[in-house]
């Protein structure tokens, strides 16, 4: 027996093996490399929101394409959001239509995740993951610095007046605001909201399609917390709503929820839904804190 051909045959091997799991791991950055991530502002702001997010991507996950919208920033970020939903749509639809991505993640702050649920309602995509941080998801209710800057003469109890009108839905604010002491002239005017939860009273010839749109997502990330201090209530950033005593009832107990309107049902059910509660977070620092980033976004990237 040739001792010396079998110890080189043996190490041809090991080459071999070795040259293998170096394959293996190549491939493995470079499918990580593939990946998109888009990050979609809030109200009164813009792409550099998530600059610090962009920051820690480059960093764990080198080689990521990140995209930060830039559109409807700063003051323009009032306009009605079907406005917003469109531009973005035309701007960004090569990457959320990519079919040879390895995976498009759709990560949104606040006001923009009312935006991202347009985008994923409203057009066939293929955002592998939608995370929301603080989203008003299903509506906003409360006096903010946000509604005080814009109307400084109304108050949570009396704005209804405005944003359930024509002209109150020409505002961003005004296409989510979910009063629930006057339901009826919201499900009679909200044009946006309203839509995308299938519970106004005129007809949405499109509320099939915007429910096998949403369920192209493969996962909804949904995170917010009791000192958010902004969104109100805070449990809309998981689809609570406050009912006619102004007490939260949750997802489960909400009829868009029962009847599965938009496919949350389905999603959940099929543990696709992920809810998120995080305390000592305030609204202007969802996007600001390595711990949000390493729990709630790094793992699907």
């Amino acid at each position: 027996m040739d001792i010396s051909r079998l110890s080189h045959q043996g190490r041809s091997l090991q080459i071999f093996l070795l040259s293998l799991l170096l394959l293996w791991l190549l491939c493995g950055r470079a499918s990580h490399a593939q990946k998109d991530v888009l990050f979609m502002h809030g109200i009164l702001s813009g792409a550099q929101e998530f600059d610090y997010f962009t920051t820690l991507i480059n960093e764990y996950r080198p080689g990521t394409r990140v995209h930060a919208i830039k559109m409807y920033e700063e003051l323009s970020s009032i306009i009605p959001l079907w406005d917003q939903v469109a531009a973005i749509r035309d701007e960004f639809g090569p990457i959320l239509t990519n079919t040879s991505s390895d995976g498009v993640i759709l990560v949104s702050y606040s006001q923009g995740g009312i935006i991202s649920r347009g985008i994923l309602q409203s057009m066939k995509h293929n955002v592998e993951t939608f995370i929301s941080l603080s989203g008003p998801l299903a509506g906003q209710f409360g006096d903010t610095y946000y509604l005080r800057f814009f109307f400084p003469l109304f108050l949570k109890d009396n704005i209804y007046r405005l944003f359930y009108s024509d002209i109150g839905q020409d505002t961003s604010v005004g296409n989510y605001w979910n009063d629930p002491h006057h339901q009826d002239l919201y499900r009679n005017f909200s044009n946006y909201l309203g839509l995308l939860n299938n519970e106004t009273f005129f007809v949405n010839p499109q509320s099939k399609e915007f429910r096998q749109n949403f369920l192209r997502v493969k996962n909804v990330v949904l995170i917010g917390g009791p000192d958010d201090g902004v969104i109100t209530p805070w449990q809309s950033s998981h689809f609570g709503v406050y009912d006619a005593n102004e007490t939260v009832q949750p997802m489960e107990k909400q009829k868009f929820y029962q009847t599965d309107a938009f496919g949350l049902k389905t999603l959940n059910e099929a543990g696709r839904l992920h809810i998120h509660t995080v305390p000592n977070i305030t609204h202007t620092h969802w996007h600001k804190t390595e711990m949000i980033f390493e729990k709630f976004v790094l793992p699907w990237l």
